[in-house]
């Protein structure tokens, strides 16, 4: 595929915060052109079992439809924005390769922005380095770590308070794994394809509105059975698993079967995490580049549809 922009095929993504209407406007592209690819960013919507709470599209949805990279780790299994950017660009590539073009939907910032720019490839934990790395600054001290910092990778140090011990312990774990220092890594390159471009369209609802639609949602997933879904992964044995990826609308729930909230106090603190969680969506995609804002669910539709229609093949 040639590299010219000229030739590179366009891909829309349609991003915004939680509750913004993002998958109501997929959903209703799908119901006009049933063959569009859909490929998810959201990184809530992955993983098994977490339906009601992460607004997950149902189950007939998901068999009608071509959607993607929804349902598909257990809870509790590493997935990384690197492992995102493999997965859609081999879609979307299958999918252009089919005279397709997909539609990247979802509201994770740093999937999106780690497809559209790349990301660079960073090697693992390793608990065995780093539980000795642990150990040696509990015997020596944290500026003993530092200083050994300073010397294998300076320009990392350079960036690195030296009461940081987190971050450098990490940078001294990388070191040891690869040989290379973690700025130099960094600098190496990252992993992206050029043979797309990317059009990013923000659905942004006023502040007050969306406060609403995220109340209202809450509520609407409480009466649709949430609290039975939390109740079921108890009984399943999956509550540490859901526990480690600190989904909003579990963890709160969790607190109230385990007495510590009461049914009021989780819901009304469902609605607060996901305000907070929305404002902070915000404010990750203001500091984005080329991105066009829409405000409302209707004129999104209009201008996919449009943008849709001007570049299937």
């Amino acid at each position: 595929m040639s590299n010219s922009s000229e030739n590179r095929p366009v891909i829309p993504v349609l991003t915004g915060p939680t509750a913004s209407g993002k998958t109501g406007v997929a959903v209703r592209l799908l119901e006009e052109n049933p063959r569009i690819p859909i490929i998810s960013a959201d990184s809530r919507q992955i993983y098994r079992y977490l339906d009601i709470g992460t607004d997950k599209p149902d189950k007939g949805l998901l068999e009608k439809y071509d959607f993607h990279l929804v349902d598909f780790v257990e809870p509790g299994d590493r997935y990384t924005a690197f492992d995102f950017v493999e997965d859609a660009s081999r879609l979307i590539e299958c999918s252009v390769g089919e005279g397709r073009l997909p539609l990247i939907c979802g509201g994770t910032g740093l999937y999106i922005k780690s497809l559209v720019e790349g990301i660079v490839e960073i090697p693992d934990d390793d608990f065995s380095i780093r539980n000795r790395l642990e150990d040696e600054a509990i015997e020596k001290g944290p500026k003993y770590l530092f200083e050994k910092l300073e010397k294998i990778d300076p320009l990392e140090a350079r960036k690195t308070h030296p009461h940081n011990i987190k971050r450098i312990i990490r940078a001294l774990e990388i070191y040891e794994m690869t040989g290379r220092p973690k700025s130099e890594i960094i600098a190496s390159g990252s992993k992206k394809t050029d043979d797309f471009l990317y059009k990013i369209y923000c659905l942004l609802p006023l502040r007050e509105a969306l406060y609403n639609k995220i109340n209202k949602r809450v509520d609407e997933m409480i009466a649709g059975g949430l609290l039975e879904e939390v109740e079921n992964l108890i009984r399943a044995g999956l509550k540490e698993r859901v526990e480690k990826v600190n989904v909003m609308g579990y963890s709160e729930l969790f607190k109230y079967l385990d007495g510590e909230l009461s049914l009021d106090s989780s819901v009304n603190l469902i609605k607060q995490n996901t305000r907070r969680y929305a404002k902070r969506q915000i404010t990750w995609f203001r500091g984005m580049d080329d991105i066009e804002y829409i405000d409302s669910v209707e004129r999104a539709e209009e201008i996919m549809r449009e943008f849709l229609r001007n570049r299937q093949n």
